[in-house]
């Protein structure tokens, strides 16, 4: 008569036991799912919305229940958008390319610059000054608006784009920003290795730094971008002239009627929002490199 042991199965390994627990840490759960999804919906619904307002007729956009599938007007809409001479939407949104182009541009190149400065160089009254620079983040905009306007009309520049871009071409936020990604991606070693072969405090920045900081550049890029495309109050105060609007006072132009037509001014934020959705598809993927990237190095 034989007799049988049985044994116990062998327990996994630790590294087994870590790589399982790791692969249900990453698993999203159900709920998570149903979150995402809700999330999704409700984030997209306001442009869906917009889609179809704007190609419907303005009987059918106030009508009760509301409609829920786009219509056939959107064509006409946007021509009708392009052809209100109040609105000037051609122009606004030319004026507003140029504004925010040249604002995102400045803003990414002298915070780049100045975080450099912060972060890696030693000079008299540093901190003092970043302690300034980071007082003025907290300081709204409309808080100084009086003294700008006065400074901008003894300019002579008020209905003119300068007014709207000179004031903004640097801001605390992106010295800020610039200086804490490059405390973390821009290793001191490497910038004596520079030192060393001889390049210039200029040189040290266009051949090292700034690559560097490409990633954080591309998000510092996209978010003056979409600021500056959105400002509404300051060029309101500004450009009274409507034959020299941004894009956001002609959409403003497009609601003066006593009975508003909310086809052609949802056509008209449909027009208004398009370049910002292509900007996003383009550098989207550079943009949220850079965010995970920052986030990786914090």
């Amino acid at each position: 008569m034989t007799t049988t042991t049985h044994r116990p199965p062998a327990r996994p390994s630790a590294p087994v036991r870590a790589s399982h627990q790791a692969a249900r840490l990453w698993r999203a759960s159900p709920l998570t799912m149903v979150g995402l999804i809700l999330g999704v919906i409700l984030s997209l619904f306001p442009f869906y919305w917009m889609i179809v307002i704007a190609s419907r007729t303005n009987d059918a956009a106030n009508s009760w229940p509301p409609p829920f599938l786009p219509g056939g007007n959107l064509g006409e809409n946007i021509q009708r958008v392009l052809d209100n001479g109040d609105a000037n939407i051609v122009k606004g949104l030319l004026n507003s390319f140029l504004v925010s182009g040249t604002i995102t541009v400045a803003t990414v190149f002298f915070g780049s610059l100045a975080g450099f400065a912060f972060a890696k160089l030693r000079f008299r009254g540093k901190n003092a000054l970043l302690l300034i620079i980071l007082a003025s983040m907290m300081v709204p905009i409309q808080l100084g608006v009086l003294p700008l306007y006065i400074l901008m009309a003894k300019l002579e520049w008020l209905n003119t784009m300068p007014s709207v871009t000179v004031p903004f071409l640097i801001g605390g936020f992106g010295i800020f920003m610039m200086r804490q990604y490059a405390e973390q991606a821009v290793p001191n070693e490497l910038i004596e290795a520079a030192r060393v072969d001889g390049c210039s405090t200029w040189g040290v920045y266009w051949h090292v730094v700034a690559p560097a900081l490409r990633p954080a550049a591309a998000v510092l890029g996209l978010l003056t971008f979409m600021d500056q495309w959105n400002q509404f109050f300051w060029p309101f105060v500004v450009l009274a002239d409507p034959a020299n609007p941004t894009v956001q006072i002609s959409l403003r132009s497009l609601n003066t009627a006593y009975f508003a037509d909310n086809s052609q001014i949802f056509a008209g934020t449909l027009i208004a929002t398009l370049p910002l959705f292509i900007v996003f598809v383009l550098f989207g993927r550079q943009i949220i490199g850079g965010i995970m990237e920052g986030a990786v190095k914090s």
